[in-house]
């Protein structure tokens, strides 16, 4: 399946200043598929050092000096390494932290040859108070699950995503069309984005069968637990994994995760499980200015989940989705906020770690909440998920208003539309909501 994250990859390939690069995402998310794919293709070899299929090769870095340590997997590996025609790939790095080190060395060293590291719990060795990390002389860039537009592509519909990328504001917006990719939503609710489960469906056409691997990724995610976690942790992060998926949208409260467990120890669970790139808190912000981070409170918080397919599993929605034609008010919506959410990360800037943002003001008869606030260029804009024409939009308005903003964005199962400060697009245009703000603005 391709990926987008190739074109950043090629682009990356032809800067005079590359960095060696540090590819970042959850497990199974593909990282090492899209970097072997462009290794084909952008390369005369390419050389996978493997750490978890072959510790041994760990050895070849006790050494920080790039000519030593590719002078070592050459007679190990039995292939050439050459600047300028080889791809190094240190896949599972993170079972060698010293390879994370030596990346500075091929910069400063060795800055002709391509090298691209990758790691599912790469973000433990690099939170370890005992790692040093390289700055200045690595690149991080990091990998989602499959957006909607991706799906789009991999199931044969790349030209209803082209369609969609050459709308604009006052594009008269055909019915059929319409009700085909609300269609290929439900679909990809139901599938999401994870490639294992993309690959199935495209090949069997079966949801059950599908099903059954979301199934076992998620249990895969149980099984890491020990990779990152003592025993005693085991079971907060299990209760924390088993309610993540019921919580989308809602405030976390410690106490409705597990009202028996403290609240540090379900704290440090979510903190695992963010490291892990299973969950990604949606922190509070107040949307005053930018950029957002700086005005967060940390202990104000939602969650996203890794991905709607997983979600809508863990919490036995898939029956519903597949027979019911109003999936937004699903799970009171949580599904359509969760998709929002993972497409708004998958479609951030690759290079950059993705955050979340929502605002909520919390005052006695007047409490208002928006999903998601979101930056483009410098404008700030309020973004709600809701179903159909109907409703008040009151937090919406409330947050224009009261932050003077151009507009605000919902997304529903509604055409296309701007009117009265809203900017309206179909759930399946998140990708184009950048493009089609700015045209708005």
């Amino acid at each position: 399946m391709k990926r987008d994250l190739e074109r950043d990859l090629f682009n990356w390939k032809e800067r005079k200043d590359r960095l060696p690069l540090l590819l970042r995402g959850a497990r199974q998310v593909g990282k090492s598929y899209v970097v072997e794919e462009f290794g084909k293709r952008a390369f005369k070899n390419t050389v996978i050092v493997n750490f978890e299929f072959r510790p041994e090769l760990k050895q070849c870095f006790i050494t920080l000096d790039p000519v030593e340590i590719i002078n070592k997997l050459q007679l190990l590996m039995g292939e050439a390494i050459e600047a300028g025609k080889t791809l190094l790939f240190l896949d599972e790095i993170q079972e060698c932290p010293d390879a994370i080190m030596a990346l500075r060395y091929f910069k400063e060293k060795h800055d002709q040859l391509a090298v691209i590291g990758a790691g599912s719990l790469m973000e433990f060795a690099l939170n370890n108070s005992n790692f040093k990390m390289p700055v200045g002389r690595v690149q991080f860039i990091y990998l989602e699950p499959l957006s909607f537009g991706e799906f789009l592509t991999a199931s044969g519909n790349e030209q209803l995503r082209h369609y969609l990328g050459e709308i604009r504001l006052n594009s008269v917006f055909d019915g059929a069309v319409h009700k085909k990719l609300l269609d290929l939503l439900r679909i990809y609710l139901i599938v999401g984005g994870m490639p294992a489960v993309v690959k199935e469906y495209l090949e069997s056409r079966n949801f059950l069968s599908c099903q059954r691997i979301q199934n076992s990724l998620l249990q895969t995610y149980r099984s890491d637990f020990g990779k990152y976690s003592n025993s005693s942790e085991h079971k907060y992060l299990q209760k924390v994994l088993d309610q993540a998926p019921r919580l989308v949208g809602d405030r976390i409260k410690y106490s409705n995760i597990d009202a028996d467990s403290k609240s540090r120890d379900i704290k440090q669970a979510l903190n695992l499980l963010k490291l892990s790139g299973i969950i990604y808190p949606v922190y509070a912000t107040s949307a005053s200015g930018l950029p957002l981070e700086a005005q967060v409170n940390e202990m104000k918080f939602k969650v996203n989940f890794l991905d709607v397919g997983l979600m809508q599993n863990a919490c036995g929605l898939q029956a519903e989705l597949t027979l019911t034609n109003d999936f937004i008010q699903i799970n009171s919506g949580a599904v359509t906020e969760q998709f929002i959410g993972q497409e708004l990360r998958a479609h951030s800037d690759s290079y950059l770690k993705r955050g979340l943002f929502f605002w909520a003001r919390d005052k006695k008869n007047s409490s208002a909440e928006v999903d998601y606030v979101m930056a483009v260029d410098s404008l700030i804009l309020p973004v709600e998920v809701k179903a159909g024409k109907t409703g008040t939009l009151k937090s919406l308005k409330l947050f224009i208003e009261e932050k003077k903003s151009l507009f605000g964005v919902r997304f529903s199962q509604e055409k296309l539309s701007l009117h009265d400060k809203v900017l309206t697009l179909p759930l399946y245009m998140a990708e184009q909501m950048r493009r089609l703000a700015r045209e708005a603005q």
